[in-house]
């Protein structure tokens, strides 16, 4: 399979197994917006395969219950496995029952905190992006003579989450972000009401911030929840956020979201069927294969549109 780098979205590889027909999937959850998409495309691309077949379960956010999926899922004899990890650091037991069982497993959009992307130069350098392009259309100098920033991290269990996390530190110590610093990061666990609700809480303590950072769009929209309920202009406010749904590209046309990354979740979820039916027909391919990320801005967001 041809490799496709530059990206954060990823789907990790791990054994090989014959022809697949029937692909078990286990996501984390199916109430998230982006991992809707996702679960979508893995589905709607899996019905233009002759003879393939996806179970698709949700975990409903429960590390136990994924492993009881996929458990099950090897009892009933699929021929290969998807799994949108609950918690990155608990793979461990997923992958030893899927090689144990001998069927072909592969890891989409979160891969095992074992395993290191090879795409974060790439998020690195769309992030600095962003705080440049934030900067033109809110006020970047005001950040950096402040220096004060917001991170809300995703769930803390998940390696994509601490990535994204560690690559916005990493940003801001270059010289086009020279002066910025994080004055406060916690987890929103992904969520948008979490998210709002933690921002409305740094807002009661009198943080003084330039600019709030999300590991996500949905965290991202709280955040902007939160700051218009508190009477600030979020016209002129700095937030943004990775994933560009539909709601993140709204807001972008509002002027209140300033940036925000394409994480293509169909393109995730055909990549990893691709992948589970190779290595199901005993076919060698790369370890990783990585799906494109893109910086996306009111300027361009159009060409974005209807995609998550």
């Amino acid at each position: 399979m041809k490799r496709i780098l530059i990206a954060l979205g990823l789907t990790t590889i791990l054994s090989s197994s014959a022809f697949a027909a029937k692909i078990g999937v286990s996501m984390d959850k199916f109430d998230d917006n982006f991992l809707t998409v996702l679960r979508n495309g893995i589905s709607d691309y899996a019905k233009t395969q002759p003879g393939v077949s996806v179970q698709i379960e949700d975990a409903k956010d429960d590390v136990s219950k994924q492993l009881s999926q996929v458990q099950n899922f090897i009892a009933n004899g699929v021929n290969a496995i998807i799994v949108n990890p609950v918690d990155t650091s608990a793979t461990a037991a997923i992958t030893h029952a899927a090689a144990d069982a001998g069927i072909p497993l592969v890891y989409v959009n979160r891969e095992p905190a074992t395993s290191r992307s090879l795409a974060e130069g790439r998020l690195r350098r769309l992030q600095r992006e962003g705080f440049r392009h934030a900067g033109n259309s809110g006020d970047l100098q005001a950040a950096r003579r402040q220096g004060a920033i917001l991170v809300i991290e995703g769930q803390l269990s998940n390696q994509a989450a601490v990535q994204r996390t560690a690559d916005i530190h990493d940003v801001i110590k270059t010289d086009d972000c020279k002066g910025i610093k994080v004055i406060a990061e916690q987890t929103a666990n992904w969520d948008r009401t979490q998210a709002q609700n933690l921002v409305t809480n740094w807002l009661s303590k009198g943080l003084q911030f330039d600019a709030i950072v999300s590991n996500n769009d949905e965290m991202a929209i709280g955040a902007i929840q939160a700051l218009k309920a508190a009477g600030v202009d979020t016209k002129k406010a700095i937030v943004g956020g990775v994933d560009a749904t539909q709601d993140a590209l709204a807001s972008l046309k509002n002027g209140d979201l300033k940036v925000t990354v394409f994480q293509d979740a169909a393109g995730q979820g055909k990549g990893a069927v691709d992948a589970a039916l190779a290595l199901a027909a005993g076919k060698t391919i790369d370890k990783k294969v990585y799906i494109p990320f893109q910086l996306v801005t009111p300027e361009n967001m159009d060409k974005f549109a209807k995609k998550n």
